[in-house]
């Protein structure tokens, strides 16, 4: 008998905030069988998407789906302090009903931004922040900068897709008409790639964007070119503010070097007001370097609907936001947390041990595609379509551009938006009875 081949072009890999959506993929017969295009981290992801998937089970005892749910309803609805937590691989239409689910449980609700870009997002709630495109990076800019990440590791096509080696509108040749600048603590392929590498001590950010603020500003500064910021002579760092002055078009892609290091959210308030002063000289602006495929979409989808995009509670029936207080390693490092429903992320490979350590002392419902190091203890565990693969919904890419991601295989599991809408309308029911 013949199989039955299809292939889906312009499918969007949701491994990270590129979300390259130039991929082609080949199914024969329901089973994915060739992936094109990807970086070997999306190509083996897609390839992988349709196995080591994990059974339904309460207590690790199989079940049904129907008692599944029932089971995380009777948790949800019993505790006293639930965490609605992840967000960060699944689609916005699961996130709304994630944030809907720990309103109506007065919940708190947080996502992984908390501990990686969350300084970034309270940075541009009291400063704001000069953003762009991808699309605009790749046609326009003539000087890219990576502070505080290696995106040749992290977000293999980065390079080639967006910032050095694409060619754009304005850059037909690509590379060769683009400067490239790393600022990073060590040597990485990113900065062994780059036009210039700049070495630094860690946790000087701060001091850094200050003196990059007074270069560009042509401000005195009160050293010798001589002296030394971050371990770095000043007369480098006039040379980088020329080069920041003299370009057409300049960005700056940061990462978690400069967010999880010393000073964190100011760091990134400091980075956004350097971005604004530059442009009395020059177009320049600054994008994070989000990880998860929808992270950035989680808190577009948290600021949608409770105003505020990270660490919100809802104990007092309207929306609370504090960092610290509310995030999801403060609230399990102190044991506040007596349930969790998490969805979209794998804290037991993630979260600090002492944080996993509580987890396992709680009751967790869990919705994951796969078997993870979460799986083996969480006390309800429902497999789910993998967004993407197996079910369709939206993204927002690591510059908080929309893209749709398909389906493109037939799953026997229900998506997340489903299962949590399933989960919502029991939960609405118990309450009223």
């Amino acid at each position: 008998m013949d199989q039955e081949l299809k292939v889906h072009s312009d499918v969007i890999c949701t491994f990270c905030g590129c979300l390259c959506d130039d991929i082609e993929v080949e199914v024969v017969d329901n089973r994915i069988s060739k992936v094109k295009k990807a970086c070997m981290i999306g190509r083996n992801k897609l390839m992988h998407a349709q196995s080591n998937n994990p059974d339904i089970t309460i207590a690790g005892k199989p079940t049904s789906l129907d008692a599944a749910i029932n089971e995380a309803v009777n948790i949800l609805t019993n505790a006293r302090f639930p965490l609605v937590y992840g967000l960060s691989s699944t689609t916005t239409e699961a996130q709304r009903e994630m944030v809907e689910i720990a309103e109506i449980l007065n919940a708190t609700i947080d996502n992984p931004s908390s501990y990686c870009h969350g300084p970034g997002l309270m940075a541009r709630q009291q400063v704001g922040l000069s953003s762009c495109t991808l699309g605009e990076v790749k046609n326009r800019a003539d000087l890219v900068i990576f502070w505080g990440c290696n995106p040749l590791e992290s977000h293999v096509r980065h390079l080639t897709r967006y910032s050095v080696s694409a060619k754009g509108m304005f850059h037909p040749e690509g590379r060769k008409s683009r400067k490239i600048v790393s600022i990073d603590i060590r040597p990485t392929p990113t900065t062994k790639s780059s036009d210039w590498f700049i070495q630094v001590t860690p946790g000087n950010t701060f001091e850094i964007a200050t003196l990059l603020r007074a270069l560009v500003a042509n401000n005195p500064i009160g050293k010798g070119d001589d002296a030394l910021i971050a371990g770095v002579a000043v007369s480098k760092w006039r040379e980088l503010a020329e080069m920041i002055r003299g370009c057409k078009y300049g960005v700056i892609f940061f990462g978690l070097g400069v967010t999880q290091c010393r000073g964190r959210d100011i760091n990134v308030e400091q980075l956004a007001v350097l971005v604004s002063e530059i442009n009395n000289h020059t177009r320049f602006y600054a994008m994070a370097m989000r990880g998860h495929g929808n992270v950035a979409g989680g808190n577009q989808v948290m600021t949608w609907q409770t105003g505020f995009p990270l660490a919100v509670n809802f104990s007092r029936g309207y929306p609370r936001y504090n960092p610290g207080e509310f995030s999801v390693i403060g609230l399990l490092a102190r044991k506040e947390v007596d349930a969790a429903l998490i969805v979209a992320t794998d804290p037991g490979a993630h979260l600090p041990a002492d944080t996993g350590d509580h987890l396992k002392n709680i009751p967790v419902i869990y919705l994951e595609p796969h078997n993870n190091p979460t799986t083996e203890w969480a006390t309800v565990v429902i497999p789910v379509a993998q967004a993407g693969v197996a079910a369709s919904g939206t993204y927002y890419r690591m510059d908080n551009v929309p893209l749709r991601v398909k389906k493109i295989v037939d799953s026997d599991h229900l998506s997340d938006e489903e299962v949590l809408k399933r989960i919502k309308e029991r939960i609405t029911h118990a309450q009223n009875y």
